[in-house]
């Protein structure tokens, strides 16, 4: 008996010890991952810095000579502004509570968070000239936060990741794209410069926005609905035994190829859960983008949209990537701030007839078109793709193109931000005549002659045109049309074009009719 009741004393202890343990450790100030040593904080602009403790608990924020202070609501969480400070660092971010936390190496510059899929999680390491940039990367005024890779149903309070100091043994598994924007902006403004890359390959862009938002709108109804019909379809143990069937029929073939000296069959993936796909709408916005606001950011870049072309509606990629833009915005409550897009670059066999209309050159056009939504910009890469490689290894022009956008349309800078971007048409004696915005200087061929212009009359059957540049338009014609209606150009996925502006940047793709178009099925998806 006095044993069986010392047992039960011993255990009750133990029980009390683990629930005063978990009660202490649930006491501690904390901060999210966004806040961290190495970190970079926004310049010119208030701080919001917040986080957990205790209910009711004080919180004291120290960031060089000043201090705030707050006190944590009955849930536990605290917020709290810093005054806006001038670029520089490092210095030493303190937080007291019940406990204390001190960050150290932080510098105050330029933060901006980069996103997208895997254009934009492709890092350094896998660009062109990687060891002359890794010698060349002695940049420790250059930081990256890279975010944790995970897809969760609701909004989460944290992420995951740490913030990395660029030098030769880390820039190689830096974003690339994010890299060399952040590396043009910091060399243009001389401050440091913080990047936040939170991306994930494969994925769509409704995957990255709120799903409340997605339901508002009425041209996303049959996407949300199917993936409403898979949710409800999802037996995991119906799953679970297909997926055992399927991999024991595999391991029988595999066995099969290496007796015969034979590649084995790629291996049949798991079953997973729907309602955690990172490809269901709203899953990564949950998880990899709520967590990090409201901290303060200057502006986003987005490098994404291949997923889209293919494999869902194209044509309704520009709705999708406006609700986007105005959702990140309202997130963070920082006004319009700044946002910035890669445009997709040539890719796939070269162009062959005068216009080819897939998704890919859908996706291309809605991006030019929610250039409509204010303060926002593009980097037209259509001249630096690879036909074979949906992956191009050069980076370096793709954040450079992202940074003089936002160097003179953010910073002030006197610099051209882009190329020619189609402006008016006018017909004039059986001819079109192009305006275009973004002359840069004036309008150039790269090459002996202009090219990529196909022409049409009210027939829609488009031809190849004479194209010339006379002061800043371009004139396009063709014997075969006499009466023309509409110009398309370089309207195909990897199409051969070649006008430019002299600051040797290149127009982007764009038609002047708004005639529907014949627009590829999407692939199934499984």
């Amino acid at each position: 008996m006095l044993r069986k009741m010392s047992f039960r004393i011993v255990m009750v202890a133990a029980l009390f010890a683990v629930a005063w343990a978990g009660a202490s450790a649930s006491a501690d100030v904390k901060l999210p991952a966004v806040f961290g040593e190495n970190m970079v904080l926004q310049r010119d602009v208030p701080l919001p810095v917040w986080g957990w403790a205790e209910a009711g608990e004080q919180v004291t924020v120290t960031l060089g000579e000043q201090s705030k202070t707050a006190t944590a609501g009955q849930d536990g969480k605290w917020s709290l502004k810093l005054d806006a400070m001038k670029a520089g660092g490092p210095l030493a971010l303190k937080v007291q509570g019940k406990n204390a936390i001190e960050l150290k190496d932080v510098l105050v510059g330029e933060v901006w968070l980069c996103s997208g899929q895997s254009n934009m999680a492709m890092n350094v390491g896998g660009s062109d000239n990687f060891d002359a940039e890794k010698a060349a990367a002695k940049l420790p005024q250059i930081r990256m936060m890279t975010v944790g890779r995970t897809a969760a149903e609701t909004p989460q309070d944290d992420c995951k990741g740490t913030w990395v100091v660029c030098d030769p043994n880390t820039v190689g598994g830096f974003s690339a794209t994010a890299y060399f924007f952040g590396r043009t902006l910091h060399k243009e403004l001389g401050v440091p410069v913080g990047l936040i890359n939170s991306s994930w390959g494969g994925t769509p862009v409704q995957a990255w926005t709120s799903i409340e938002d997605q339901r508002a709108e009425p041209k996303l109804k049959d996407m949300l609905a199917d993936w409403d019909k898979r949710i409800a379809a999802y037996d995991p143990d119906a799953a679970k035994a297909a997926y055992e069937k399927q991999l024991a029929a595999w391991q029988e073939r595999a066995k099969k190829s290496k007796d015969a000296g034979k590649k084995a069959p790629r291996r049949p993936g798991a079953p997973s859960d729907p309602r955690l796909n990172s490809h269901r709408p709203g899953n990564l916005y949950n998880s990899m983008i709520v967590p990090l606001a409201p901290c303060a950011i200057r502006g986003a870049i987005w490098y994404q949209g291949e997923s889209n072309a293919g494999r869902y509606n194209a044509s309704l990629y520009g709705t999708q990537l406006e609700m986007m833009i105005r959702n990140w915005r309202r997130l963070w409550g920082q006004g319009d701030f700044p946002f910035e897009w890669v445009q997709l670059p040539n890719f796939t066999a070269q162009q062959t007839e005068p216009v080819q209309t897939t998704g890919w050159v859908i996706v291309q056009e809605e991006m030019l078109k929610a250039l409509k939504v204010p303060n926002t910009g593009m980097a037209v890469t259509i001249d630096i793709g690879m036909a074979s490689n949906i992956h191009p290894k050069n980076k370096q022009d793709v954040g450079k193109r992202l940074a003089l956008w936002a160097l003179a349309a953010t910073y002030g800078k006197d610099v051209t931000r882009c190329g020619p971007l189609y402006k008016s048409m006018s017909k004039q004696d059986g001819r079109i005549v192009l305006s275009f915005d973004c002359v840069g200087g004036g309008l150039a061929a790269k090459g002996e002659k202009l090219t990529g212009f196909a022409i049409a009359g009210a027939d829609r059957k488009f031809v190849w045109a004479d194209a010339k540049i006379e002061g800043d338009t371009v004139v396009v014609s063709s014997a075969e049309v006499k009466d023309p209606a509409a110009v398309r150009y370089a309207w195909a996925p990897n199409p051969t074009c070649n006008l430019f502006n002299k600051a040797d940047l290149p127009a982007s793709p764009f038609r002047t009719d708004d005639w529907d178009l014949a627009e590829p099925a999407p692939a199934p998806q499984k």
